[in-house]
């Protein structure tokens, strides 16, 4: 294949399996909406099963379900043959994935679930399969055509499989009301975690640490100040410690570019005022837009008096791993 063609090949992949989810618009119906409102009223937990390929999907779709607040899990076919089908109760949903939608190890385990009046939900590219035929409620992930040039490999099908389950996902994580404090809850762990639930208060800096100057320091300890601070910045308070302004190292470079002149100058007459500032109460993550909104490496944590009371330094958020993804 020459460069051109091996461009083409992937477009053309990308075209096929976008077309094959833009194609599931249709499948989003009454049989749709009786899927999400049967799931919503269940009191036991979704259970996926599939096999080969759909059955990499179903745990897929299982992840994404506990973690947006619906509880979901996996069941291989053939370990439900010989003894899961234990940890199926009656008032669990099952929702089947198939392609074919005459998958042999799935049809074995039909029955098995009508035992125990459990609601089955068909996944299937094929509606009109006998699999379709035993299930309660039929989602058509149908396709026109696999990305594979030979029609063999699932790939734009189990693409369509995989946004129908991100759409009943996130549309149950709505009529829940699942709000980002609850996710945070469910993601305590990683950098994702941090940026949820982290407060500004425990990011801070504070203390002695805090590089501030009053506003008649001169120039030179100005300059102490931020050089032992390493933060390239001091906060400029008055005698009722209430922010001024803040002095940075760029300040004092275009300083020194107009005169060289400085021994005499104080904090307030280099000073730039009203500096972006935040409340500590905040989430990190939110400290972390602010910055990049308006381009800058540090905020001063205020409180209701103005009064200095820490520093969010971006160079503590990336040691964190809060910056944007």
């Amino acid at each position: 294949m020459s460069e051109e063609q091996i461009i083409s090949k992937g477009k053309q992949v990308i075209k096929i399996e976008g077309e094959a989810v833009l194609g599931l618009i249709n499948s989003i119906n009454q049989d749709f909406l009786r899927a999400v409102k049967l799931i919503m009223d269940s009191k036991g937990r979704v259970v996926f099963t599939g096999i080969g390929k759909s059955g990499i999907i179903a745990r897929k779709i299982v992840s994404t379900f506990n973690s947006t607040g619906t509880a979901a899990i996996y069941m291989h076919p053939t370990d439900a043959l010989h003894g899961d089908l234990g940890m199926v109760r009656k008032e669990d949903v099952v929702i089947i994935i198939s392609k074919s939608g005459y998958t042999e190890e799935l049809s074995q385990l039909i029955p098995m679930f009508k035992r125990i009046h459990v609601t089955i939900i068909g996944m299937l590219g094929d509606t009109k399969s006998q699999l379709a035929l035993d299930c309660d409620i039929v989602l058509n992930v149908s396709i026109k055509e696999e990305a594979c040039p030979h029609d063999l490999a699932p790939t734009a099908s189990t693409t369509a499989a995989l946004a129908m389950g991100d759409a009943l996902a996130v549309t149950l994580l709505e009529l829940r009301g699942f709000t980002a404090d609850d996710f945070a809850l469910l993601h305590p762990g990683g950098s994702l975690g941090k940026r949820l639930s982290l407060k500004i208060d425990e990011i801070m800096i504070k203390g002695n640490d805090i590089p501030i100057v009053k506003v008649n320091t001169s120039i030179k300890d100005v300059i102490f100040e931020i050089t032992s601070k390493r933060l390239g910045m001091a906060c400029v308070v008055n005698d009722y410690e209430e922010l001024m302004g803040i002095v940075t190292d760029g300040d004092l470079r275009r300083l020194l570019e107009r005169t060289l002149d400085i021994k005499n100058l104080k904090a307030s007459e280099i000073m730039t005022p009203n500096p972006k500032t935040i409340s500590k109460e905040f989430l990190a993550s939110f400290a972390i837009q602010q910055m990049e909104k308006y381009n800058i490496t540090s905020l001063i944590v205020v409180n209701a008096k103005n009064q200095t009371e820490g520093v969010v330094h971006l160079h503590d958020v990336v040691k964190l791993g809060l910056q944007s993804r």
